[in-house]
């Protein structure tokens, strides 16, 4: 390679487009197409890396990730009520989602980053049966898709 080239070759790959991650949107609302106390889209399925932006569309929700459903080496995170909060999703694995002040109510959804497992996991037990059956649902209905 020639030394003169160098400059040139660095300075294309400083300017070349770079693939950037996605930002999805994720609203919190009363009552939504599927009922009361939801998130809309109720499931999502992204690229490591990309981010999802919690809007905090309707008063008195928020977005915590959901304990016991969280891939390993993945980090808890907890946005505060009635904030908007974006987070970015860098471990592939599913990530449960809930609404901490409506958890018994069944304000929770699904975060599928990067490929689905071949197993789904199982829900904890200590979920409240709302909350349960919301997320079940999710996940036969995403297991026919």
């Amino acid at each position: 390679m020639r030394l003169a080239a160098l400059p040139l070759l660095l300075a294309s790959a400083l300017l070349a487009p770079s693939v950037s991650a996605e930002v999805h949107e994720v609203k919190m609302l009363n009552r939504g197409a599927t009922g009361s106390m939801v998130y809309e889209p109720d499931y999502l399925r992204i690229a490591p890396g990309d981010s999802v932006k919690f809007i905090a569309t309707q008063s008195g929700h928020n977005v915590a990730s959901l304990p016991g459903l969280l891939p390993e080496g993945a980090e808890a995170f907890k946005g505060r009520i009635n904030q908007q909060i974006e987070q970015t999703f860098n471990v592939p694995g599913l990530y449960g989602i809930q609404c901490i002040p409506h958890l018994s109510m069944g304000m929770v959804m699904l975060i599928q980053v990067g490929e689905p497992a071949a197993t789904p996991p199982s829900l904890p037990s200590t979920l409240p049966r709302r909350a349960a059956d919301r997320l079940a649902a999710l996940l036969q209905r995403e297991a026919a898709q």
